[in-house]
């Protein structure tokens, strides 16, 4: 079975995305545990995010320029740390964060709309 491009590109960016914010922030809820001992599991985990953050960006490439691909990347990557803020964390949500999110999708927008022979 061959799944498009833009799928398995997606794809893998989000599972990419979910290992490395748990790499980055999940010890967040730790403060006792050792620095030494969360920098090295923080690694562990960010192993799993590279096996699936490269090929994602193999993949992409072509049927995506460098520019989309990491836009795709950054507004998965925001989109998963909002979620995991909230629901790990227990950080509020406030109106501030979703008018820059909405911002940051805007700016996403741009890099993808071909405004005439401006396209990539």
């Amino acid at each position: 079975m061959n799944l498009p491009v833009p799928v398995v590109t997606v794809g893998l960016l989000i599972l990419s995305n979910l290992f490395m914010t748990v790499a980055w922030y999940g010890h967040l809820k730790f403060k006792a545990a050792p620095l030494l001992v969360v920098i090295l599991v923080s690694w562990g985990i960010a192993f799993f995010e590279y096996l699936l953050q490269v090929p994602a960006n193999r993949f992409g490439y072509g049927h995506f320029s460098a520019a989309q691909l990491k836009t795709i990347q950054e507004v998965i990557s925001l989109s998963i740390f909002v979620l995991f803020s909230w629901l790990w964390l227990g950080e509020r949500l406030t109106w501030n964060i979703g008018l820059g999110f909405a911002f940051i999708c805007f700016g996403a927008f741009l890099i993808f709309h071909r405004f005439g022979a401006a396209a990539h």
